[in-house]
């Protein structure tokens, strides 16, 4: 799997006067304050095409420091620095990672320091979707195996699992029926990380290669990324057969019925499916489960 190389750009020591500080005399008088910024984004579209609209404007990020430092007076450095990385993450969307110190020269310390000086990091988080199923074994427990194992991966969080639905087989007729379940999560990993996820615990919980849209003893398949649409011959968001499947479709409309995805209605789609009585069919929460 190709994963896009990450660009450093860095604006070092921006300058600034003001009253940021926990003492009366520093919010009544003010200092110097110096702001050093790092970001990481994919610029290859923008190096390739020698293309300044598709780059990271370092007037952009300091713009974005000085908003945030004019505004609201902090009395600690690190809300300070924390709240330009979120401004950053606001104002620049090919950003995926930024790092932020605060500097203060003039720190009211009882001892000769050059300066003191905090560092704050963030990372951008994208929403992702994903649909597991499974025709072989004990498809339930490895459904619930498997949403374990994404929620447990560093970098990436689940935030809703759907309920479980009995499906007809899709594209290859002569297999058991499946069990499938849609899941809503967060991440800070991008869409190639999180594929290699995917086919990590596939093979952890037992999937072997087989005939395509066959038997499996479970498939994970992400669905989308909100980094944006991926065209690759191993990687294909949003996913190919997204809007052609009801098992898909119908868990996730279950989780969120105002779900867009690449501007396109996750109920709306399910809506205009051509669709076979029973092919899909939500189970009833089992009574005290």
């Amino acid at each position: 799997m190709i994963t896009p190389a990450l660009t450093s750009v860095r604006v070092h020591d921006l300058c600034l006067f003001g009253h940021h500080g926990v003492h009366a005399e520093e919010t009544r008088l003010g200092q110097r304050f110096y702001i050093s910024l790092e970001v990481q984004a994919d610029l290859s579209a923008a190096i390739a095409g020698d293309d300044y609209t598709q780059a990271v404007c370092y007037g952009q990020l300091c713009q974005s420091a000085e908003r945030v430092f004019q505004a609201e007076p902090c009395k600690l450095i690190e809300t300070l620095a924390g709240r330009i990385c979120a401004a950053v993450l606001a104002d620049c969307p090919a950003v995926e990672d930024v790092s932020v110190t605060v500097r203060k020269p003039s720190a009211p310390v009882p001892h000769v320091v050059e300066d003191v000086s905090v560092t704050v990091a963030r990372r951008r988080e994208h929403r992702v979707g994903f649909s597991l199923g499974a025709n072989l074994g004990e498809r339930e427990a490895v459904l619930r195996a498997a949403v374990e194992a994404l929620g447990h991966q560093a970098g990436l969080e689940i935030d809703a699992v759907s309920s479980f639905y009995d499906s007809a087989p899709w594209g290859v007729e002569d297999q058991p029926p499946f069990v499938n379940i849609a899941a809503l999560g967060r991440t800070t990993l991008s869409p190639q990380a999180v594929l290699g996820l995917c086919k990590e615990i596939e093979q952890r919980l037992g999937r072997v290669p087989g005939r395509r849209w066959g038997e499996r003893a479970v498939d994970i398949d992400l669905l989308f990324h909100s980094k944006g649409a991926v065209d690759h011959p191993l990687l294909k968001l949003p996913h190919a057969h997204l809007f052609d499947r009801a098992f898909v479709l119908e868990p996730l409309a279950e989780l969120e019925p105002g779900l867009e995805i690449a501007g396109r209605s996750v109920t709306e789609a399910l809506a205009e499916l051509d669709r076979v009585a029973g092919d899909v069919t939500r189970r009833k929460p089992v009574q005290g489960g």
